[in-house]
């Protein structure tokens, strides 16, 4: 069931979503500490509301995972960008109170600003990169969970899990990638394969921090971030042939643009968004 995503219907429960949509694709699997968690928090000014991953989806996978084991250590991972510090925005949308919580309950859940974590070289020859240094806690992660939200994107079309960890680059220049960004976010998915993709769209935007806002009422899980974000594309009213990097991580065993989706119907699910 590699190729499987799940189509959610969110009915006021994040959990029990969460838990419906992991066990239509046969559960979490190969759980192995560090867990890590990279949600979308791509601003420190949202205003929208819907721009940034909600910590209560964060808490909600987290108690997910400590319920198949509770003593698996979760690093909540992201890194400092143009319109963000870390740091600052873990405080300001509740993450730094979501480590206390964890922590006082007795359990290993820790922010990590990978601006400021050690960094090691990879070898490796990409598109774009040619042994490139991350943060070498990626590097000794077994299993990696990319959290986005369904937006458009000006650059890239749409953001959904794959252009999320294009937040795991530790440079907060990112900027400085913009002119190769699609090779770019290839190359960092080929690098660090998520295990797990979710894109909580039951709020999508059009641009990444709005201004226009549609509700969906869906959550999209799935092993495989192309998989995932395929039939993202195809709940906003797009083709996934039309998001450049998606068509090229498909030739890298990163998921199909025609995945077998298990759940609520892709018709039924579908609210047109304006292209970028």
């Amino acid at each position: 069931m590699l190729d499987s995503v799940a189509l959610v219907k969110y009915e006021n429960d994040i959990r029990k979503t969460l838990s419906t949509g992991i066990g239509l694709i046969d559960g979490f699997k190969n759980l192995q500490s560090p867990v890590l968690i990279k949600p979308n928090i791509c601003t420190q000014t949202d205003k929208t509301g819907f721009a940034v991953n909600d910590v209560r989806v964060v808490e909600a996978l987290i108690k997910l995972i400590l319920k198949e084991n509770q003593d698996l250590s979760i690093k909540i991972v992201e890194s400092d960008s143009v319109s963000k510090y870390a740091d600052e925005a873990f405080i300001k949308f509740g993450y730094r109170s979501l480590e206390e919580k964890m922590q006082t309950s007795g359990f290993d859940v820790s922010l990590i600003n990978l601006s400021h974590s050690p960094t090691v070289e990879i070898n490796f020859k990409g598109s774009y990169f040619t042994n490139p240094k991350l943060p070498e806690i990626l590097v000794g992660s077994k299993f990696l969970i990319s959290l986005a939200i369904a937006k458009t994107h000006f650059l890239t079309f749409l953001t959904g899990t794959l252009k999320n960890l294009f937040g795991l680059l530790p440079r907060k220049d990112q900027t400085f990638y913009h002119p190769h960004i699609n090779d770019v976010i290839v190359d960092i998915n080929r690098l660090i394969r998520p295990s797990l993709c979710i894109v909580d769209a039951r709020v999508g935007l059009e641009g990444w921090a709005g201004p226009k806002s549609r509700r969906l009422d869906r959550f999209i899980i799935g092993r495989k971030p192309v998989s995932t974000d395929a039939t993202m594309a195809r709940i906003m009213g797009f083709k996934p042939e039309e998001v450049l990097h998606l068509v090229e991580a498909e030739k890298y065993d990163l998921g199909s643009m025609n995945p077998t989706v298990l759940g609520e119907k892709i018709e039924a699910s579908t609210v047109k968004f304006n292209p970028p």
